[in-house]
């Protein structure tokens, strides 16, 4: 399968200097770590969560005066490095991933691991908001107008994406679930061929993450439909959120670092307490914040509460496209 997270603005950034965050290193009564800490990173590496993964572990190596490793493992659109974490369980090894933990258990009949068995959420990363984008000359030129060409014409409205799977198929997906709609889905070989079949008029609208179609929306060459997150974003503060015109409708492609089961709660208590400053005043907080996401680091509880959410949406969504495994 392919790859959930697809390129950003991350996959750009440098390496980023660490903000003056308090120095002293960690001494904890269990002497945890007691050995070098791995994140792996469940995807190729170079790939945008290995970004933040870094900044992380930059951060986390002076904080405990112990090596901090990122670990790229790929395969199985992030399934391999799972288990590769859960196999180690030895209280060292963590993984930083994406949303696809809660998309694989519905598309693989077995990716080798539950959800909320065997994953211990630790902290969300950072999210950022996808965009349905139109040409200003096509058929469709508010997210209204979309609806209401979809029920005159159920399956004659084309929408492109990245790709069969990918994040911006299934924000399509669940704009016809939630909005009880046929779209015909046109896939493509990532995000550039569809962009400039969009352009070309060989599709009416298509869906992108919000920092690659941000500038295209900014110069005036593109129109925003509408962003995926629940609400507007101050990145386009003037395009609405597709939930304005289809209740319920919330999707965001989300990192999060995950603990194997069996983990001591203080190990877990001490990685969300120790990264949580950089998420305020960093130049990663900064760079995502002007590109429509957010830097999140907010603990276990809401990475838990979303994953509450995520894996019976998507079960329900797959199933309607037909995208499980036979």
């Amino acid at each position: 399968m392919r790859q959930l997270a697809r390129r950003s603005l991350l996959h750009a950034l440098p390496v980023l200097a660490l903000p003056a965050v308090a120095s002293a290193q960690v001494s904890t009564a269990s002497g945890w770590p007691s050995r070098p800490v791995r994140l792996i990173v469940p995807f190729a590496p170079g790939g945008p969560v290995e970004v933040p993964a870094r900044f992380i572990a930059e951060h986390l190596g002076s904080r405990f005066g112990r090596p901090v490793l990122v670990e790229p493992k790929p395969g199985a659109g992030g399934a391999i490095g799972l288990q590769a974490m859960l196999a180690a369980n030895d209280g060292h090894t963590f993984v930083v991933t994406t949303g696809s933990v809660a998309i694989l258990p519905a598309i693989m009949r077995n990716p080798g691991y539950d959800p909320f068995a065997d994953l211990v959420p630790v902290t969300l990363v950072s999210e950022v908001p996808l965009a349905f984008l139109a040409r200003p000359d096509g058929k469709a030129r508010s997210m209204q107008e979309v609806l209401q060409l979809a029920k005159a014409e159920p399956g004659k409205l084309t929408v492109g994406s990245s790709g069969t799977g990918s994040t911006t198929h299934l924000a399509s997906e669940l704009l016809k679930v939630r909005a009880g709609i046929d779209l015909l889905h046109v896939p493509y070989r990532g995000v550039a061929p569809a962009m400039n079949a969009l352009y070309a008029g060989d599709i009416d609208i298509m869906v992108t993450g919000l920092i690659e179609g941000l500038r295209h929306v900014k110069d005036g060459r593109l129109l925003g439909l509408g962003v995926t997150s629940a609400r507007r974003t101050p990145a386009l503060p003037d395009v609405p959120a597709v939930a304005e015109s289809v209740p319920g409708y919330d999707m965001s492609i989300w990192y999060a670092m995950f603990a194997p089961r069996g983990t001591p709660p203080k190990v877990v208590e001490l990685l969300a307490q120790e990264v949580a400053p950089l998420a305020r005043g960093t130049v990663l907080a900064q760079r995502l914040e002007e590109s429509g996401g957010r830097l999140l680091l907010d603990g276990p509880a809401p990475l838990a509460a979303l994953l509450r959410e995520e894996v019976p949406k998507w079960k329900e969504v797959v199933q309607r496209a037909g995208l499980a495994e036979g």
